[in-house]
């Protein structure tokens, strides 16, 4: 019992630390918290048919996978051919590059490695309410 609360507090730390960003982690956490800390895997050049479903269950030949997500097009719902998967560990995350990346995926020649933060994009401007404006 003692050990499952364990567990799940582990994976709550996780999450948290996971969500913060890279400038606002501290050395002394990242000791600490040292293989518990997953990482997030960019997966390129999928075949347009993979779903989540088999990038979780390639991925899973690795370690433990925490969610794995194939992107689409918002309005065809088609796949853009890469996705997401995030690794429990940092030495699961590491052999699942190291596994994969090259590797054959029904023909296709995909490409694995640790995925970059999202850059920051500007507004289009349509997205936000009008400004107070006298007409």
């Amino acid at each position: 019992m003692y050990f499952n609360k364990i567990v799940l507090t582990l994976h709550r730390i996780r999450r948290f630390w996971s969500q913060l960003p890279v400038e606002a982690r501290t050395k002394e956490d990242s000791l600490l918290l040292g293989d518990f800390v997953g990482k997030k895997l960019y997966v390129g050049n999928l075949p347009y048919r993979t779903t989540d479903g088999d990038l979780h269950q390639l991925f899973s030949q690795a370690g433990v996978v925490d969610s794995a997500k194939v992107i689409s097009d918002r309005e065809t719902g088609r796949s853009k051919g890469f996705g997401f998967v995030e690794m429990s560990s940092d030495s699961d995350a590491d052999e699942a590059v190291r596994r994969f990346n090259g590797s054959n995926l029904d023909g296709r020649k995909i490409n694995v490695n640790e995925a970059r933060p999202q850059a920051p994009r500007e507004s289009r401007g349509y997205d936000r309410a009008p400004r107070n404006q006298d007409y």
